[in-house]
């Protein structure tokens, strides 16, 4: 079981950073964005840690309170459980 907890985690956040990128994209662009509930709901499902590496790298949500707040305690909250499933447990 831990192991699966890790797969999916590094799985979503491999994809919340490429959504992260591609959000950016748009918003330069003008383009079709993703919703922000989206995004949020991508972080709750294990992506946080990928999702804050892509607001970092890419500059993007970072003035939003929401993101620059939640995000890291988020993605914290979720490293924190995978090492205690894997190290503790």
């Amino acid at each position: 079981m831990e192991m699966l907890y890790l797969l999916i985690m590094l799985l979503m956040s491999a994809f919340a950073l490429g959504t992260m990128a591609w959000d950016k994209r748009q918003a330069r662009r003008g383009g079709w964005r993703v919703p922000e509930r989206v995004l949020w709901a991508m972080a709750v499902l294990l992506g946080a840690p990928g999702e804050y590496l892509g607001m970092r790298a890419f500059r993007h949500k970072t003035r939003h309170l929401r993101f620059a707040i939640g995000l890291p305690l988020l993605s914290a909250a979720e490293i924190l459980l995978a090492g205690y499933l894997l190290f503790v447990r």
